[in-house]
């Protein structure tokens, strides 16, 4: 039997990637305690595997030397309800222990002393949380800017610029259309920044430089435009990602 989501004053979460293969393959832990003004949380993550690549080799995938990290410290209190809510939400396994898949397990604690341990059949809601939740602790850390998307329409009916700056510390996103605020729903702007990283962008034709040129450009947080014809590209040939995209931002625009 689980426990009432209100009741729980702790939360350990564990993740392993499983049989992916390094440099990518990690795991992860979340240590979070409720009750107080704000969220206490222990987080730690490991990249494994990784003695028999060399530093090229680890580099050339997009990481560093320096990959895992520590925190210990106050996430705010909203956060407490997030989990929470997702905990009430979950249908369980009964199972204790991951497959070589890998995944996600969770233990929980409440306030009558009561402990349970299982894994939530709904793994991609808790793995997505956890990512979410990670950047926050990385904002709260400074160890990350918060992310900003820019994009930007040159054509005959004038132009369109827009930025979003994501704070996940707090859940919210801050947009500007034409320099102009607009109020943006979380919920709707994380679904756009998820939409924004399924493409695959060719950075061989990206630029640094303020596009001036007609059509339409996305830059993905990493400072760097990228042209919707010809350096973005779906990955889905069934799934037409950047006209999702796009399509979103028009109506950002309108």
């Amino acid at each position: 039997m689980h426990l009432k989501s209100d009741d729980i004053i702790r939360l350990e979460i564990e993740y392993t990637t499983g049989e992916v293969p390094p440099p990518f393959s990690h795991v992860f832990k979340l240590k979070m305690s409720f009750g107080k003004n704000f969220v206490n949380t222990q987080f730690d993550i490991h990249y494994t595997g990784r003695e028999d690549l060399s530093p090229e080799e680890i580099i050339d995938e997009g990481f560093t030397m320096a990959d895992d990290y520590s925190y210990k410290g106050e996430i705010p209190k909203l956060w407490e309800n997030v989990f929470k809510k997702l905990y009430s939400a979950s249908k369980w396994s009964n199972q204790k222990t991951l497959g070589e898949k890998g995944g996600i397990k969770i233990l929980a604690k409440d306030t009558h002393g009561k402990i349970t341990r299982d894994i939530p059949l709904n793994q991609e809601d808790w793995y997505l949380t956890c990512q979410d939740f990670i950047q926050a602790i990385y904002e709260i850390s400074k160890k990350e800017a918060p992310l900003g998307i820019r994009f930007k329409s040159i054509g005959q009916e004038g132009l369109a610029d827009i930025e979003l700056l994501y704070r996940f510390s707090i859940r919210k996103v801050e947009a500007k259309v034409n320099d102009q605020v607009k109020p943006l729903e979380w919920d709707e702007g994380r679904s756009l920044a998820s939409l924004i990283f399924i493409p695959d962008y060719d950075y061989t034709l990206a630029s640094e430089d303020q596009p001036i040129e007609t059509g339409n450009y996305l830059d993905c947080g990493d400072g760097l435009w990228h042209n919707f014809n010809t350096g973005i590209i779906n990955l889905d040939p069934e799934f037409d990602a950047k006209g999702k995209i796009l399509e979103a931002f028009r109506n950002l625009s309108s």
